[in-house]
């Protein structure tokens, strides 16, 4: 570490120049240097505060494109050291800018990028940087992305999502739009052939040749051939490829002396200029075709002379992980896989060579057909050498500068910012570990008084080793000098996934039963039991067990321990309340935990939803809800009206939309439902689904969309977007959501077996039932026709 901090480095496609963002100045800005290191750091611009992303060159490696976190688009001119706004998006947040890219024509006047709409979806876009001009050269109706040019300059090639083929869900009727993308081609001249064209496969006429002249008999004179022009390729040297036809030209300025012999074949130029790229603008979105390349998911394109290169990513649905390498050839017209698996990809500037990037592997390998492996490059013989004191001024400088600059509030709540800075990057001198430094982080973040400022990772060396320890899925209980097995953690009977190792299938033990040795050795009654299992995670263990605490008649058995007793005994407390609400309402009452907005608790709701929403009543319970996504679908899902019904001869009538409940329903939360365990209950009131029972909910509703990493791969996070109602006022950030009927917490009831909170659910539900029971229509009399 140097102190000063280089980010997102990126070499020029001469060699000559590595672009990045310096922080010498104080704030980042664009710098380049000479790529052997032989001259000094030249600083291009001069933005002041705020965090850029990826510098992309120019293929004459004059000019630099860039974006910053607050979506401007930057043209930089490294000649001239000038630079321009030229466009901004509207919906991007860090993780879409850390890979925004930029494709350039090969005479480096043109470059596009896919610019955000109105709509959500992105459409193309064309900038032509000789008359500074933006071009949307497509609509925008599918959302269309990661656009290259072909470097001939006669197509460019991008990623549309048109495909509409559904995945229709097997518990209701709802369906989602996946694996969509296609592969769409354009020509850039109006005049040009698609690169599907029609050929002509009709063999051409050999012409008869001459008789052979008898013998004796003189042969017909030759026609004299032309003059050939020196200076310009013949079209049946080429194929008609201004590519091929430059590299026959000689180099610029370059002059041949008038004694020297005609060389067997022109030299190629170092870098011959390209030829000026044309683009017809008008009608250009109906010149494009769909490529032959089955659709799905990609993730990323590159071209190269007569091929479009890409990656699949894995299909929605699909258990593969990989992301296969492919090429198209349109000579061909065919697709080839170059390599199985290959998440990062970068071409070189030549287009000769791909930088295959998997997890910490790097490795190179060619563009053509038959790509030939180089060996992995050898990153770990690469040390770096760290002054932990400078590096831990730039983690609290950045840590600093990121909140400033990514943080929803510019006013940053009214906090004088730059006075934290100098109040608490005052203690980083004193700090002797990396915990201490997070400790530091974390004081700076809680001036913000907001929620979801965090900190954690970084290079952190004094954490304490632990050993892994294996459970049985019950309770003890120490008796008669023992441990007995108290209480044995009993999940539903459909729950097959959660089981205690004690109700496997054969294994013959019973609450009440005294658990003696572990692998043959007695267990220490003045010690926890589960000092036993220490390092038996996951691991077969014999048991010795017995109805009295002596070894005297015991039996041995073998179970497989648990890493985690975390989900059975939550699905245990679940189905123990499912069961208490069942018999308290005679069945009319069904009981659905939710316990986060995140994939698990979106999971738990609908398979709980799915099995109950036929009970006339609902209890949604959320306390504890440790938050996620923004759960509108969760809502979504509870509030289904029944819009009609249709008579069937047999059977019951069917009930339109199939899976919706239209009885009572009232939802539990507490203090500890937080982020999306606020706005659950919020909208669930929103949309008069029920009361809310309990306690007011946490109260932390500033979201965060991630942030870039501090330099030792530790992290801070930033609240970047925050809630307001639809009169224009900020809502449950910092005061949580009240309940429509308060019902305090009482852990003395709780001990005793007795929840308040739920045991008022059932009563409001079942009062609402009988003052308005769910009663679908009676169906009509047939009609006479």
């Amino acid at each position: 570490s140097s102190g000063v901090a280089e980010r997102h480095p990126a070499a020029s496609p001469d060699g000559r120049w590595i672009a990045y963002f310096s922080d010498r100045s104080g704030e980042y800005e664009l710098c380049v240097r000479p790529a052997d290191g032989k001259g000094p750091e030249i600083q291009i611009t001069k933005l002041g505060p705020g965090y850029r992303y990826q510098p992309q060159w120019s293929p004459d490696s004059k000019k630099l494109v860039f974006i910053d976190q607050a979506m401007r688009i930057y043209l930089c001119d490294l000649d001239a050291k000038r630079w321009n706004v030229i466009g901004k998006q509207m919906w991007m947040y860090h993780g879409e800018l850390s890979r925004f890219a930029v494709s350039w024509s090969p005479d480096s006047r043109y470059f596009t990028y896919a610019a955000d709409q109105e709509n959500r979806h992105t459409a193309i876009t064309i900038v032509d940087t000789a008359e500074k001009k933006s071009h949307r050269v497509t609509s925008g109706y599918y959302d269309e992305d990661l656009p290259v040019f072909d470097p001939a300059g006669k197509y460019l090639y991008y990623r549309a999502k048109r495909w509409f083929d559904p995945l229709y869900s097997e518990l209701d009727n709802s369906w989602i739009y996946a694996n969509g993308q296609a592969l769409v081609a354009v020509t850039l001249r109006a005049d040009a052939p698609s690169t599907l064209a029609p050929r002509n496969d009709e063999e051409p006429v050999q012409k008869k040749s001459a008789p052979e002249p008898k013998k004796d008999e003189p042969k017909p004179a030759e026609a004299p051939k032309p003059e050939e022009k020196k200076d310009e390729p013949r079209k049946d040297d080429t194929g008609g490829d201004p590519q091929l036809a430059l590299k026959e030209q000689p180099a610029p300025g370059a002059t041949k002396p008038a004694d020297a012999p005609p060389p067997s074949k022109p030299a190629a130029p170092a870098n011959p200029t390209p030829k000026p790229v044309t683009i017809d603008l008008e009608g250009f979105e109906a010149r494009g075709v769909i490529l032959p390349p089955n659709g799905g998911r990609f993730a990323w394109l590159g071209a190269v002379p007569g091929k479009l290169l890409f990656t699949r990513a894995p299909r929605v649905g699909s258990n593969t992980k990989t992301y296969p390498l492919s090429a198209y050839d349109f000579e061909k017209r065919e697709e080839k896989l170059l390599t199985d698996d290959a998440p990062g990809v970068e071409l070189s500037a030549d287009g000769k060579r791909l930088l295959v990037v998997k997890g910490t592997t790097y490795r190179v390998i060619g563009s053509s057909d038959t790509p030939k492996f180089d060996k992995t490059l050898p990153t770990g013989n690469l040390d770096a050498l760290v002054n932990p004191a400078a590096e831990w001024q730039q983690i609290f400088t950045d840590a600093w500068r990121i909140e400033r600059d990514f943080f929803y509030d510019p006013k940053m709540h009214g906090v004088d910012w730059p006075a934290q800075r100098e109040r608490y990057g005052s203690l980083i001198p004193d700090c002797a570990t990396r915990s201490d430094v997070n400790y530091v982080l974390g004081e700076l973040l809680g001036e913000l008084n907001s929620s979801h400022t965090y900190r954690s990772g970084g290079d952190l060396q004094d954490s304490a080793p632990s050993r892994s320890v294996g459970y049985l899925g019950c309770d003890f209980a120490l008796e008669q000098g023992a441990y007995r097995i108290a209480r044995i953690l009993e999940a539903a009977s459909w729950d097959l996934n959660v089981r205690s190792p004690l109700r496997q299938p054969g294994v013959k033990v019973k609450t009440g039963d005294w658990l003696l040795a572990v692998n043959g050795r007695p267990i220490d009654p003045a010690k926890d039991p589960w000092a036993a299992f220490l390092g038996l995670a996951d691991k077969p263990v014999f048991l010795t067990v017995n109805d009295r605490p002596v070894l005297e008649g015991a039996r041995e058995i073998l179970v497989q321990t648990l890493s985690s007793e975390t989900n059975l005994r939550q699905y245990a407390w679940v189905e123990a309340n499912r069961k208490h609400v069942e018999e308290s309402s005679g069945g009319r009452i069904g009981y659905i935990y939710v316990p986060s907005t995140a994939l698990e608790g979106q999971n738990q709701l609908v398979r709980q939803f799915r099995a109950q929403m036929h009970k006339p009543g609902l209890i949604i319970d959320e306390r504890w809800n440790s938050g996620g996504q923004i759960p509108d679908r969760f809502v979504e899902l509870l509030g289904r009206k029944v819009s009609n019904y249709y008579a069937v001869r047999d059977g019951r009538d069917w009930q339109s939309p199939d899976i919706a409940h239209t009885g009572p329903k009232a939802m539990l939360a507490n203090g500890w439902s937080g982020s999306g365990g606020d706005c659950f209950p919020f909208l669930f009131r929103q949309m008069e689904l029920g009361p809310l029972i309990g306690t007011r909910t946490w109260g932390g509703l500033i979201g965060m969309t991630g942030a870039p990493r501090l330099i030792d791969g530790g992290e801070v996070t930033v609240p970047t977007f925050a809630i307001y109602d639809r009169t224009g006022k900020w809502i449950i950030e910092g005061y949580g959501v009240d309940p429509d009927i308060a019902v305090p917490e009482d852990p003395a009831a709780l001990a005793r077996g007795r929840d308040l909170q739920l045991e008022r659910a059932i009563a409001e539900v079942q009062k609402s039932l009988r003052a308005k029971p769910p009663t679908p229509p009676r169906k009509p009399a047939y009609p006479e026709r």
